[in-house]
């Protein structure tokens, strides 16, 4: 029997979005949805019918009207949404101009500003204007290497308005991440700040900058805020001038939105770039707002007095998705720096401080006050909050008992799943639905997923790959450089030769009772010793009991015509690896997952690798033990961490 953790109230129920949302299909097809299952297999059976509901439910904003939903739902990939539709996705996040407050800035080191939503549109449309002053127009690249600061934010309204193409980085990320992603797509406009904090620390960038800007040809405007330094020096980079200098002085009362069709590109986004150069995946504009829209409106149940923020930087598409929570009027927090400085409590201050409704956060972060054995209940005024949104990778079932033990135990715990790829999720919460632990809620409305075995079939309480059956609105229109779409087709569309699905990556598990999905890891980090397959989620849950390991990584080494787990761990203050440590650890694995999920190897480190999304590095391990090479390494947010793996390869 799965284990409940928390069930939503009647009165909860009745005031969802979710809830109007199916009064409004029944109404408007004359149906008698009453249940969430009842309405994903209507979406999923309807869906042009579905999306067009979203369409007119979300109040989508369009100079022209569309004459059709979708073109042939058999192109996959290729199919066209809302033919004839024109809009523009920066005028319908900024469909509110009222004194509602839309930004609120926390910075690590105490900077904080604040910005209402009438604000934002005059600072759009003074920004707007100078960039068509500079000729930047529709299809242009417009790009941000910039710190989690409101003027990142406006950057991004302000180049959709005209019709540019937006892609980011955050400031973290290494010289080379940056050029091996923005270098891709010759942009003509860099938006980046002087610097940022993290640690207690500041971080000049300016000398990267520099860099950059020497080495992508095309880039014809630098523009730098100041975030560290009022007057920071910038004579060294090409083109370069300060944001504030940047910025039309004139107020204008009208800007001039550029009404493109639903399919016009809006974001580049960039795989993690681990084991080779980052993908380049070009969105759509109507694409990615109304699916931002789905699951905020309705997934999310995000209201106009909601609070929401989410533990992200620029370089994650998380910070893109929290930015389109704009479209229902809510008021977005931005935090940048580490959420752990000076200690556990820095972003529960924030939360209480600021009355957080909607908090966002990775399974990481959630680990990371586990570890610590941190209560925000004790220590922190949390009635604000309402629900906590968790992704980035899988969270073990003690990770969903910790959410309702020691933060809060009357919360939505919306735990998520999806992908930079759709830019959003294929499975994800409902407010009107259970919470059970270790399972994400529901299948996303609109998304035809399923579970595939190995040989392509459909199956249910099972271990298998993530697939969708149908396309999106918010898949990607196309990969940068790749007319043929080659890499498009062999990134999603080849797994299984004889069905045109798209393979996500994913080995989960659907199950019948609760309709809930629960997460093993990655595809390409499953583990096949003796071609059993494990997922390394599966051995995580177990070992994360243990009071002596503060995290671990598990990976498959080629060996002997076969495949062993090596287990690499990282030990708790005042621990040590013993052998009698080793032997519970083998014990426990054996007792509470199976004999194949031991490891022929435990080892311990200093660190484990993990990318600036707080996402495990388990690929480019498995290269290194594997004798294969590794790319890009800025892509880590701790690189030196793979030092170990190469110094112990030799040996193994």
């Amino acid at each position: 029997m799965e284990k409940l953790l928390w069930q939503p109230s009647e009165e909860h129920i009745k005031q969802a979005n979710m809830t109007r949302f199916i009064s409004f299909v029944n109404k408007k097809h004359g149906l008698k949805i009453i249940s969430y299952p009842s309405l994903y297999n209507w979406s999923i059976e309807n869906i042009p019918d579905f999306w067009a509901a979203m369409w007119e439910f979300g109040g989508i904003k369009a100079s022209c009207e569309y004459s059709k939903v979708v073109d042939d739902l058999r192109k996959f990939p290729g199919a066209k949404w809302f033919i004839g539709a024109r809009l523009n996705f920066a005028e319908n996040l900024m469909r509110f101009r009222d004194d509602h407050v839309a930004f609120v800035f926390k910075g690590e080191n105490q900077k904080a500003s604040k910005m209402t939503y009438a604000e934002v549109y005059n600072s759009v449309c003074r920004l707007a204007k100078s960039l068509h002053e500079i000729k930047i127009g529709p299809g242009d690249r417009v790009c941000a290497y910039m710190p989690n600061v409101i003027e990142t934010a406006v950057a991004m309204l302000a180049a959709t308005s005209v019709g540019a193409v937006w892609a980011s980085c955050g400031t973290e990320l290494g010289t080379q991440a940056v050029l091996d992603r923005l270098g891709q797509i010759e942009p003509k406009v860099l938006f980046t700040a002087d610097g940022y904090f993290y640690k207690g620390k500041t971080f000049n960038t300016l000398l990267k900058t520099e860099k950059i800007a020497k080495e992508i040809p095309s880039l014809e405007k630098v523009i730098v805020a100041s975030y560290m330094d009022p007057t920071p020096k910038i004579n060294n980079i090409p083109n370069a001038v300060h944001y504030d200098d940047f910025l039309s002085p004139k107020q204008t009362s009208k800007p001039q939105f550029e009404y493109l069709p639903f399919n016009h590109p809006l974001y580049i986004m960039f795989s993690s770039g681990t084991t080779g150069k980052p993908k380049c995946m070009v969105q759509g504009a109507g694409g990615v707002l109304i699916n931002h829209i789905k699951e905020l409106m309705l997934h999310t149940d995000l209201k106009r007095e909601d609070i929401i923020t989410y533990l992200a930087s620029c370089s994650w598409m998380m910070w893109n998705w929290l930015l389109s929570s704009l479209a229902v009027g809510a008021t977005i927090v931005l935090y940048d720096g580490n959420p752990n400085y000076p200690n556990p409590g820095a972003m529960w201050k924030v939360i209480q401080d600021e009355k957080i409704t909607v908090f966002g956060c990775s399974a990481s972060y959630i680990n990371y006050l586990r570890s610590q054995r941190f209560n925000p209940s004790e220590n922190y005024d949390l009635s604000s909050l309402r629900e906590i949104s968790q992704t980035g990778s899988p969270l073990s079932t003690e990770g969903f008992e910790f959410v309702y033990k020691k933060i809060k135990r009357d919360l939505h715990f919306n735990s998520i799943s999806g992908g930079t790829d759709i830019n959003g999720c294929f499975t994800i919460g409902s407010p009107t639905l259970p919470v059970y632990v270790g399972e994400v809620q529901a299948l996303g409305l609109g998304m035809k997923v399923k579970v595939y075995d190995e040989t392509g079939n459909p199956v249910l309480d099972q271990r298998g790959e993530l697939v969708c059956e149908a396309p999106s609105p918010s898949m990607p229109l196309y990969f940068w450089n790749d007319p043929d779409y080659e890499k498009y087709n062999a990134s999603y569309f080849r797994f299984y030769p004889n069905k045109k699905v798209w393979r996500h990556g994913d080995y989960v598990m659907s199950h019948s009772n609760t309709g809930g999905i629960t997460f093993f890891g990655r595809s390409d980090t499953v583990i096949k010793p003796s071609g059993v397959r494990i997922g390394t989620a599966e051995i995580y849950n177990v070992i994360e009991k243990l009071e002596e390991i503060d995290d671990s990584l598990a990976v498959g080494q080629h060996w002997r015509e076969d495949e062993r787990i090596i287990l690499y761990v990282k030990l708790a203050l005042g621990h040590s690896l013993t052998d009698a440590l080793k032997n519970t650890i083998r014990k426990i694995l054996r007792e509470n997952a199976s004999p194949r999920h031991v490891p022929a190897l435990i080892l311990e480190v200093q660190e484990i690798p993990y990318t600036f999304n707080m996402k495990k590095v388990e690929i480019a391990v498995k290269n290194i033990i594997n004798g294969m090479p590794i790319q890009n390494e800025d892509a880590l947010i701790n690189p030196e961490s793979l030092n170990y793996f190469r110094r112990i390869l030799p040996e193994r």
